[in-house]
């Protein structure tokens, strides 16, 4: 299994900046690669960022290309995500998740979520 304690989020206004972080742990986290997805009531989950344990290959949608920026230490399991020019559209539930295909936006766990808000 891989466990997460995520840290960060909360309000920000249209235009505005936030940072998430996540520390995974488990007996199978070196199998998996970290990222993030979000989730917003009545609409589909979308990955928003992945990077690649064994290359450093950074994943993102084209929505967030260019304002989204995630890095990684894999010696301490931790990824973080800089969130920048939000949208009110991008409120939503952000979840760190183990994914086992970047590419694919495939993961077997994720964690509890942490709540963003973006006011207009």
């Amino acid at each position: 299994e891989v466990h997460f304690v995520e840290s960060g989020g909360g309000s920000v206004q249209a235009g505005g900046a936030l940072r998430l972080s996540c520390t995974a742990s488990g007996s199978r986290v070196n199998d998996y690669s970290i990222g993030w997805f979000r989730e917003a009531p009545g609409k589909r989950r979308e990955g928003v960022a992945c990077i690649n344990r064994r290359d450093g290959l950074i994943w993102y949608p084209d929505s967030v290309k260019g304002r989204f920026t995630a890095s990684s230490d894999y010696a301490k399991n931790t990824v973080s995500l800089q969130m920048g020019s939000l949208k009110s559209e991008e409120t939503a539930v952000y979840y760190c998740a183990a994914y086992y295909n970047c590419r694919l936006w495939m993961y077997d766990y994720w964690g509890q979520g942490t709540q963003v808000t973006v006011s207009s």
